[in-house]
Order: structure tokens, then C-alpha cells, then sequence
């Protein structure tokens, strides 16, 4: 049990697709009024601390922030104040991986924030996308991913590990609404979808789909073809867990109600 807290632990994940623009709408704020969420980690925020009005009474704010403007980014507003934060995958952020592509370098897109509590890590994570032409594939499979993955392990060699975010990848053909259409495009290819088959080997959960086994529910929605309308979408966000802490969960859900972004947001809750 996270020290301070008097019952289960409600974890939210959202990519906002633009923290300003989210909070211009009253979306977040509404949000956060209704589920008082006990940590929230926010992606895609696309602005750096400061460059936002955000005043949610009672939380620490930790931002991991693009080099480049407008771009990616991460957050996390936690109620109890982390015991330390990391920002990147410092542990694993060497030359064995080939960081620099054509589309710039992964270190320096704000893309991994993790707290550290008690009893485990919370890493949230805005995984690169893959590019409509596949062009950040290869970077995705051989770069990325093993990365992710060994950070974690390092983690683990610690304490149990929370990771979640959006990962950019629909798993298996539940998870999106066209699976046959989408075989080879980004999020849907079969390296991506082996990434995270390496994830699920490791060990880590996939929450929301231990709990509902059969459901079909999605996190994302193209803008195109009024997508969302027709409920035309991926489950490209996740809740993964250490092994060690599956027994604690105690629900996961997904609110494909909410709007204010592409992406709906994302709940785990531990005992």
C-alpha cells in the first residue's frame, strides 16, 4: 500500500494531444474535478512547464519536456510527492542503440517520466510512432523497444514496475476495429505487435486485457472519416505491470467517453 493513502490507488494515463489545447476546451479540468485521480501521467503534451496554465490544487507537477517545440513531451501530477523521478531511460541511453534517426533523437522528445513510490515504479511513456510510410520502424523495433524493455528490467532488479502510456501499437486484431486493412500499417505490423509480444514474455500484464478478456474497446480514433462517431478505433494505451503486482490489481478501465483529444483516458486501480 502507497504510504498516505487509505485505500486502493487510482492510476490515470491520457494522451492529450496538446496539453494547452486540452485545457483551452475545459476537458482535463473536467476530468480531473470528476475522478480526482490519485496520479495522473499525461503524453503528448507538446509544451514545456510554464508554457501552460495548469493549477490542480494538491499535486506535484513533473514535466519531461521536448528539446523541440510543440512536440511530444511528457507529464505526471501526482497527489504525494514522488520519492525520486528520472527523466528518460537514463539507465539504458548509451551506444548500444542507434538513437539518432532521420526524425531526430528519441532522448530528447520528453518521451519517458518515471516516479518512484514505496513499493514501485510508475514509468510513463509516449512511445514513437512509426510513421505513415514505416520510415521510424526499424528505429521502433531495434532501437526503442529493446530499450523500453531493458530500462524496465533494470527497474525490476529494484522494485516492481507500473508502465503506461501510449504505446502506438494495437496488439492483436481485437484491438482495433479493421485489423485486415491494417495488417501493414503503422501500429498494426507485425514488429510492432512483436514488441509488445517481447513485453508480455518478459513478464508485465497487460491490465486492461487480464481483466477483460473478450471486450472490445478502443483509446484512439483517427480525425479522418469521422472515425470516433462510427467508434472506428485502436487500443493503443495500456496499463502494463510487473508480475508481482497483478494480484493488486484491482480494476482497469478505459473511458471512450471522455473527449478533448484523439485519445480517450486510461485507468488502473491497486489495492
Amino acid at each position: 500500500m502507497i504510504v498516505g493513502y487509505n485505500g486502493d490507488m487510482r492510476i490515470f494515463s491520457w494522451n492529450v494531444n496538446g496539453i494547452r489545447a486540452v485545457l483551452k476546451k475545459g476537458a482535463l479540468q473536467d476530468f480531473m474535478r470528476e475522478q480526482k485521480p490519485d496520479v495522473i501521467c499525461l503524453q503528448e503534451t507538446k509544451a514545456k512547464q510554464g508554457q501552460a496554465e495548469v493549477d490542480f490544487e494538491g499535486y506535484e507537477e513533473i514535466w519531461n519536456s521536448a528539446e523541440r517545440a510543440g512536440y511530444s513531451g511528457t507529464a505526471i501530477f501526482s497527489r504525494q510527492k514522488p520519492l525520486s523521478v528520472r527523466f528518460g531511460m537514463f539507465d539504458v541511453q548509451n551506444e548500444a542503440y542507434e538513437w539518432v534517426d532521420a526524425f531526430g533523437d528519441a532522448r530528447t522528445e520528453g518521451r519517458v517520466l518515471t516516479a518512484e513510490y514505496p513499493d514501485f515504479f510508475l514509468v510513463n511513456a509516449y512511445v514513437p510512432n512509426s510513421k505513415g510510410e514505416l520510415e521510424r520502424l526499424g528505429y521502433r523495433e531495434n532501437t526503442w523497444d529493446k530499450a523500453l524493455l531493458e530500462y524496465i528490467s533494470e527497474l525490476e532488479k529494484t522494485k516492481p514496475v507500473v508502465i503506461c502510456g501510449d504505446f502506438n501499437v494495437a496488439h492483436t486484431e481485437i484491438d482495433l476495429a479493421r485489423p485486415k486493412q491494417n495488417t501493414h500499417n503503422a501500429g498494426f505490423t507485425a514488429e510492432e505487435r512483436r514488441g509488445m509480444d517481447n513485453y508480455l514474455a518478459h513478464g508485465l500484464v497487460d491490465t486492461w486485457r487480464a481483466l477483460h478478456p473478450e471486450e472490445v474497446k478502443y483509446t484512439w480514433w483517427s480525425y479522418r472519416g469521422g472515425a470516433r462517431a462510427k467508434n472506428v478505433g485502436w487500443r493503443i494505451d495500456y496499463f502494463l505491470v510487473s508480475a508481482d503486482l497483478r494480484e493488486r490489481v484491482v480494476a482497469a478501465e478505459i473511458f471512450d467517453d471522455v473527449m478533448g483529444s484523439d485519445h480517450c483516458p486510461i485507468m488502473l486501480e491497486l489495492a
